[in-house]
């Protein structure tokens, strides 16, 4: 492991955004992998309890890999998360440094990155991942839209709570150098979380974000 991670700090330091590119994709599509065993797993759990009273059902089905899926989702990693993460987080630390002047490690350096990350790299991140995802799997462009009006509030709301805690030790604690490296980590925690929430389609959860429209939407009628 020692001479693994050594061999990888040479390649950060001599090719910076070649490293970031590759390994995202690798992560990402290792992060696909597990959010489909994830989906297969609980789908099997639920069979398993209908089965209890009607054994008609299926319930030795194997997980088998999405190959296909896989490759879109690396593709993803390594076309938007590597080379865009790279520069966002190298061009969010010069920009706090030198134009807000704040502190390297101080509160209100840490709360500007951590607030800017969330409001602006964040979203775009999501909206990004959905729509690609949509177009790379054969959706039209109706589809993509139902798609993220499905998703990315759900999405959202859920890595807002997450995401915010995990940059505050990373920008705090974690040297420069290695941020990319701590966000590619936990982007593969990240890749099997979205990866999972786009295969769950219409599931009760997220209608739940969905709800909080207007009459007019859900077929009611407004005082107005």
């Amino acid at each position: 492991m020692l001479k693994l991670w050594r061999w990888y700090q040479r390649c950060l330091t001599v090719h910076p955004v070649k490293t970031q590119v590759i390994s995202s994709g690798f992560l990402w599509g290792f992060g696909d992998v597990t959010a489909q065993y994830i989906t297969h797993s609980t789908a099997k759990t639920r069979l398993l309890r209908l089965t209890e009273t009607n054994k008609d059902g299926d319930t030795n089905a194997e997980f088998k890999v999405n190959w296909k899926r896989v490759a879109i989702t690396s593709m993803f990693g390594f076309g938007f998360v590597g080379p865009v993460g790279h520069f966002w987080y190298e061009g969010l630390d010069k920009f706090i440094k030198l134009k807000l002047r704040y502190v390297p490690k101080s509160t209100r350096f840490v709360a500007a990155k951590v607030a800017m990350d969330g409001l602006i790299f964040g979203p775009i991140d999501l909206l990004v991942f959905f729509t690609y995802m949509g177009y790379a799997t054969g959706k039209n462009t109706a589809e993509v839209k139902e798609g993220l009006k499905r998703d990315f509030l759900p999405a959202l709301a859920l890595e807002g709570g997450a995401w915010p805690l995990l940059q505050i030790a990373n920008f705090r604690y974690v040297p420069v150098q290695y941020q990319l490296l701590y966000v590619n980590i936990f982007c593969l925690v990240d890749s099997a979380f979205l990866s999972w929430v786009e295969q769950q389609k219409d599931a009760a959860w997220k209608q739940w974000f969905t709800s909080f429209q207007p009459l007019k939407e859900r077929g009611g009628h407004g005082g107005v």
